[in-house]
């Protein structure tokens, strides 16, 4: 409409201008209603029914055209006997504040029957008396799926028992759950819109990678495990997540939209480890079995004691050296001199390969004073050493290394006394380079088992005493 008509004004439209219909918004209010995903139906004071929409079109069969026009429900949509009881809880809500809820059932055109639960409340004129009851209606189970799916997400985000995270299309946390907050060493509220880099130190690139694929290629077949650094005011913690990814989609959209993915995760770090010792455990059972089977077909001793060594390497350490007391194992320990080491048995410093024995040179390992293997034999207990800090320079490491007669990538020692018959015959040193973890408990008793075996058969040979 242009402007001199809207003033008043009686200026004529150009001949190219079409006369535009004047509009009382009827037909805006019916594409409303039309739209709406809830059927919904109104009646006026006397329970006529005014307005009836698609959806209660598609619910009970009856179009608009049959619906608008008649008084209440009876003889159509409701049965006679139920007709009166209905009506009466429909218009009930003209005389009560707020909205009404109830379920009854209705009558569709074909003669079938659906229960639905309806919300109904007072339309008032412009002198705010009632006019009328508007009221909308939904299929009973459709209605309680919803409630479902509404208290199953409630439920997870407040009591869950394992860790809920609904992470946004840029991969970043949108909502979590009491649980989630407390793995990631955070509040519920300080995590949101905040890069994961941000909470986790390591398992970022693994675990965006699987919010990636689900985005893009909807949920994987079964849960993953991921290993992540959790960072903390404490410090990082180590912990192993299990995790099962869904993809979120809008419900409201024709095409599938991504919303994000909903992550869901348990902390299975004590299973997990629970399992990996375990599984050393039997392996190294196993590796102590058969060096002993194999060891027993050796004619010589200190073939024997190669075997031993080759065997316990494997998954354990990168280099190993056995170095027996040169002179004859010291009686008292309190009377004995300065201890001096010969080196009997070596792993090859370069390319992989069998224990070599050294050779009866019967030359002292020129080893300084407070060497590791040196504490291993004056004390007749295990020795760990290491480089000290986590991320020592190339050259720091060599230098470290080499200080100590061993080869130069070396970064974790382990010393493990060999005894028999209640003497110190010498010591077996395991060695780790920068790739592997330092020695830990677990380490040490698998070491003094195979020290154990060493100096059994090391006895056997005689080589104590020579040199």
């Amino acid at each position: 409409m242009s402007a001199s008509r809207r003033s008043g004004t009686t200026d004529e439209l150009g001949p190219d201008e079409p006369e535009q219909p004047e509009r009382d918004g009827a037909d805006l209010l019916a594409a409303l209603l039309d739209g709406m995903d809830a059927a919904l139906c109104a009646f006026d004071a006397d329970g006529v029914v005014t307005h009836w929409n698609r959806e209660a079109e598609r619910i009970l069969g009856w179009t608009a055209a049959e619906a608008v026009g008649r008084r209440g429900f009876a003889g159509w949509a409701v049965r006679s006997a139920d007709a009166e009881e209905v009506a009466e809880r429909l218009l009930s809500a003209m005389r009560a504040p707020g909205r009404q809820v109830h379920e009854f059932a209705l009558v569709t055109k074909d003669g079938g029957r659906v229960l639905v639960r309806t919300q109904s409340a007072a339309v008032r004129g412009p002198d705010g008396r009632p006019a009328g009851v508007y009221c909308a209606f939904s299929e009973v189970h459709a209605q309680i799926d919803l409630e479902r799916s509404i208290a199953l997400s409630e439920a997870l985000l407040e009591d869950a028992g394992w860790g809920v995270v609904l992470v946004d299309a840029d991969l970043r946390p949108a909502v979590v759950n009491a649980h989630a907050a407390r793995a990631l060493g955070a509040g519920r509220t300080s995590v949101l819109g905040r890069p994961l880099g941000d909470l986790l130190a390591q398992g970022v690139e693994e675990l965006e990678n699987a919010l990636t694929h689900v985005l893009a290629e909807g949920a994987p077949p079964a849960p993953a495990e991921v290993w992540v650094s959790v960072r903390t005011p404490e410090g990082e913690r180590r912990r192993c997540w299990r995790s099962g990814f869904v993809r979120l989609a809008s419900p409201l959209a024709e095409e599938p939209v991504p919303l994000g993915v909903g992550w869901l995760f348990q902390d299975v770090t004590e299973a997990k480890q629970a399992e990996q010792e375990a599984a050393l455990l039997r392996f190294r059972t196993n590796q102590l079995h058969r060096a002993a089977r194999a060891a027993a077909d050796c004619e010589d001793p200190a073939e024997a004691a190669t075997v031993h060594l080759d065997f316990a390497l494997a998954g354990f350490a990168d280099h190993a050296l056995i170095d027996r007391v040169a002179g004859g194992a010291p009686p008292d320990a309190d009377a004995a001199g300065p201890v001096r080491l010969v080196r009997v048995v070596a792993t090859p410093s370069g390319s992989p390969g069998p224990s070599l024995p050294s050779g009866a040179t019967g030359l002292p390992v020129r080893y300084g004073e407070g060497h590791p293997a040196l504490q291993c034999v004056e004390r007749a207990g295990t020795v760990r050493a290491g480089v000290g800090a986590r991320e020592a320079s190339a050259e720091r490491v060599r230098e470290w290394a080499l200080a100590r007669q061993w080869p130069s990538d070396t970064v974790h020692a382990l010393c493990a006394v060999l005894r028999s018959r209640g003497r110190t015959l010498g010591v077996v040193t395991f060695l780790r380079g920068a790739g592997r973890s330092p020695f830990e408990r677990a380490d040490v008793m698998y070491a003094e088992d195979v020290a154990v075996r060493i100096a059994a058969v090391l006895d056997l040979a005689g080589l104590v005493g020579k040199g």
